[in-house]
């Protein structure tokens, strides 16, 4: 097949799969920037129009707190995201839809619309209270990250080192209750005994919505090859994340070395004129597009994300691998900028002698039978109640 013909049959595959994005930070600048998804942005990674044009049909939009703000105040925020994000959902009726299953992803893209869905990044979100959880779920959310760059007072994180060496007897509660509603698992940032002791205890699939392969880059917050194997025979789904730090070891070696003098002056800048102002200057493309003038960080191109999804496939298989973006949340390789990129990744995998079913799986067949069957284990555990 020439080049030319790979390009027309990757666009009709991209175009006519459900493409799942199931990690965007977007909620952020709904909150403190006003931001409003309907037109084609100058920054950020996603809005209305490039989701468009890369074919995206659901998306799951981060509700992200810092692991600085905790108890009330951690879901008071979480409550605030929330609200934003089905602000943008209420504004563009024509093109967003709310959707918290399997069945209501296919039904948006039925209509032509794009699914929104709704995850809490980071555990303390709940502030240890299982009522905090399932009032989550009852306002549409369907994925929790256990923690985020920090332990939560039941489960420890990839960042840190061990505070309760996995799960406390609470967090095993969580994941119960999780099961129990149907809301996904979510293990990227957890430790690697978290990782486990999830798998252990946990009768639904497990997802990670936003990580990598640390034989290729070894940072703590992506998955070993033993993780990814783990994953995968648990019927979860590894989501290659976007994120120059996390796809190439030379990047973040070069970035090792400033990370901490960046913190500091980040939290000089939020003494001084707050947590907005802060978060401006460490949104995601502005600042790396700063490191890599000041820093000469060395070049990461979307080929990288494609190394990393080989190798989940070839461990796991392609029925164990998605996509979860990090956009406007991180640092985006060249050729994957924003959410309008996203058809290079359908025609890269063609080009590598990847099937048509092998990518429509990679895409977001994989996430939609990981939803189905934890919804299908929901619904198992509460007729064993009756």
């Amino acid at each position: 097949m020439c080049s030319d013909d790979i390009a027309s049959v990757a666009r009709n595959i991209h175009f006519t799969s459900i493409v799942f994005d199931t990690h965007a930070d977007t909620p952020q600048r709904f909150l403190f920037d006003h931001f409003d998804l309907g037109g084609r942005a100058a920054e950020g990674g996603v809005d209305i129009p490039r989701m468009r044009e890369g074919g995206v049909g659901a998306i799951f939009f981060a509700l992200w707190v810092p692991v600085h703000i905790s108890g009330s105040k951690a879901t008071r925020r979480t409550l605030d995201l929330l609200e934003a994000t089905l602000g943008q959902i209420r504004q563009h009726p024509n093109d967003l839809m709310l959707a918290t299953s399997s069945e209501e992803v296919r039904a948006a893209h039925g209509q032509g619309k794009i699914a929104v869905l709704l995850g809490v990044e980071g555990g303390h979100a709940i502030d240890n209270n299982l009522d905090i959880l399932r009032d989550f779920f009852a306002r549409g959310v369907r994925y929790m990250t256990l923690t985020h760059n920090a332990a939560t007072d039941w489960a420890d994180s990839s960042n840190q080192s061990p505070r309760h060496q996995g799960l406390t007897d609470f967090g095993r509660e969580v994941i119960a209750e999780m099961n129990r509603l149907g809301m996904l698992v979510d293990v990227s940032h957890v430790s690697d005994q978290t990782f486990f002791d999830v798998l252990e205890i946990s009768r639904a699939p497990v997802i990670a919505s936003h990580s990598c392969c640390r034989a290729i880059c070894n940072a703590p917050r992506n998955l070993s090859n033993d993780m990814i194997n783990a994953l995968a025979v648990h019927g979860g789904v590894i989501h290659i994340t976007f994120h120059n730090a996390f796809l190439s070891q030379q990047y973040a070696d070069a970035t090792q070395s400033s990370a901490s003098e960046w913190r500091a002056n980040l939290e000089a800048i939020e003494e001084k004129f707050g947590e907005n102002e802060a978060r401006k200057v460490a949104e995601g493309q502005r600042l790396s597009d700063a490191f890599t003038r000041a820093e000469k960080l060395p070049e990461v191109t979307s080929e990288k994300i494609i190394e990393h999804i080989e190798h989940a496939i070839a461990l796991a298989g392609a029925a164990h691998v998605g996509l979860g973006s990090d956009f406007d949340g991180a640092f985006m390789p060249a050729g994957m900028e924003d959410a309008s990129k996203f058809q290079r990744i359908t025609e890269s995998l063609l080009r590598r002698g990847h099937s048509e079913s092998a990518v429509r799986n990679i895409l977001g067949e994989n996430t939609l039978r990981v939803m189905a069957r934890t919804e299908r284990v929901a619904h198992e555990i509460q007729m064993e109640k009756v």
